[in-house]
């Protein structure tokens, strides 16, 4: 079997066992857990505690996962509220010629990052070593 790793966003709380699941049993720490369909279980606390983490304080691999999966993401600290950034896809532009060309690249195909700050968006953003090496981004939601 292949080995496969996912990205969803849920809710949970801390929550002890409210009957026994296999070897835990009553009481034992784990996690409430509410899935984006309403589906709601008990998580053990060091099985949830592998697979799931805040959507604060991302490292930003954890961060530039989000953006691939259609979420915004943003530095705790940075200036200006409400900015972020998010993936662009379908990037075009006009050329000198006024003519629009749809910027497909072979290798990267059709996809950059955007920053949407407080004066317009950035297409092609690039992070800085500080951003990449930040572990307080965010999901901003």
């Amino acid at each position: 079997m292949k080995n496969y790793i996912g990205t969803k966003i849920i809710e949970a709380e801390p929550c002890a066992a409210w009957k026994n699941y296999g070897e835990h049993k009553v009481g034992d720490p784990g996690y409430k857990v509410r899935y984006e369909d309403g589906y709601e279980s008990w998580s053990p606390k060091d099985v949830f505690e592998k697979a799931y983490r805040p959507m604060d304080g991302l490292p930003f691999g954890a961060a530039i996962e989000a953006v691939k999966n259609g979420l915004k993401i943003a530095r705790r600290g940075w200036n200006g509220k409400g900015q972020y950034v998010e993936l662009a896809s379908a990037i075009s532009y006009t050329g000198p010629d006024s003519k629009t060309v749809n910027a497909n690249h072979d290798a990267i195909g059709n996809r950059a990052l955007a920053f949407v700050g407080t004066s317009g968006v950035q297409l092609g953003w690039l992070a800085s070593q500080a951003d990449m090496l930040a572990e307080d981004w965010e999901v901003v939601i």
